[in-house]
């Protein structure tokens, strides 16, 4: 589907920018749900109602962030009446523009990516015959999802890299195997981050959303702050890859330098230096000790 768009209101939030379009389909991949969910969640007036484009349901990312908030709540322990009651009393309490604009903003995707479909055929020229072995995983780290007999993947960007990754040489089983070492990390990282902008901006009760007159600052504050998140992360993972990669250059580059010239490395020197200490040690006469004289 086509995204709408409006003017940007601060060069420092693109993201703002666009509210991306999604059919019930799409809304159910995006939000980790279904559309069984979905419609069972409209019933309870858990969710609004999407806007009508002839008969086709249009649903944008607040549905998005609303279906979020839901799927925590449930894994919490909370009933879908308890939800409900939660959810009413907060349109209630207050101006209900506001709180689905704070919604968004905390809740709403960070990526814009569409969700695209694949058959088996497709993934297998994308990965080559060992796609079908690598599916199951693949579905493990949220990179791939079965639908029939076909296979959808939330972000195709990131299933294209892994495929042209795959093709350059790496095995598609060590890749995943990186993924998935690699993704407690970057969950930290993203939790200091969270965890920073909170101490700084929620200065509310922890049982209370914050007024309806403070909503609009702290929406737009947290609209600024995304694209930075964004723009730490990206440089920081920047400057390690190249902080590391130089370093395996220059590791490799010096053994091959050491092999060329006969030296040994800083450990086999040094390891060397103890081997022939303890042989001198071992070759000198040893120095009978002598007996303690006893006054008497």
């Amino acid at each position: 589907m086509p995204k709408s768009s409006t003017p940007p209101e601060t060069e420092l939030a693109p993201e703002r920018a666009t509210d991306s379009e999604y059919t019930v389909d799409e809304l159910a991949r995006v939000a980790n749900t279904t559309v069984r969910n979905v419609r069972a969640y409209q019933d309870r007036d858990l969710l609004m109602p999407p806007d009508k484009r002839g008969r086709v349901g249009i649903y944008n990312d607040s549905h998005v962030a609303r279906l979020k908030l839901i799927n925590h709540l449930l894994a919490r322990g909370y009933t879908l009446s308890n939800i409900q009651d939660l959810i009413k009393a907060i349109d209630d309490g207050g101006d209900l523009r506001s709180i689905l604009g704070l919604e968004n903003a905390i809740g709403g995707p960070w990526s814009h990516a569409r969700p695209k479909t694949y058959s088996l055929p497709e993934l297998i020229k994308l990965f080559g015959p060992q796609a079908p072995s690598s599916l199951t995983r693949l579905a493990d780290l949220g990179l791939l999802e079965r639908k029939g007999l076909s296979f959808v993947a939330r972000n195709p960007a990131m299933l294209d890299a892994a495929a042209a990754t795959v093709r350059e040489g790496i095995p598609a089983r060590e890749l995943l195997d990186v993924l998935e070492e690699a993704r407690p990390h970057f969950d930290a990282i993203a939790r200091v981050l969270v965890e920073m902008v909170v101490r700084h901006l929620d200065r509310y009760d922890a049982g209370a959303l914050p007024p309806a007159t403070d909503m609009p600052a702290l929406v737009d504050a947290i609209w600024r702050l995304r694209p930075l998140s964004t723009v730490f992360v990206e440089n920081e993972i920047l400057r390690a890859l190249e902080e590391q990669s130089s370093d395996y250059l220059g590791g490799r580059v010096a053994t091959i330098l050491d092999q060329k010239l006969g030296r040994r490395s800083a450990p086999d020197a040094e390891a060397a230096l103890v081997a022939a200490a303890d042989e001198a040690t071992a070759k000198s006469p040893r120095t009978p000790k002598k007996a303690a004289s006893k006054k008497r």
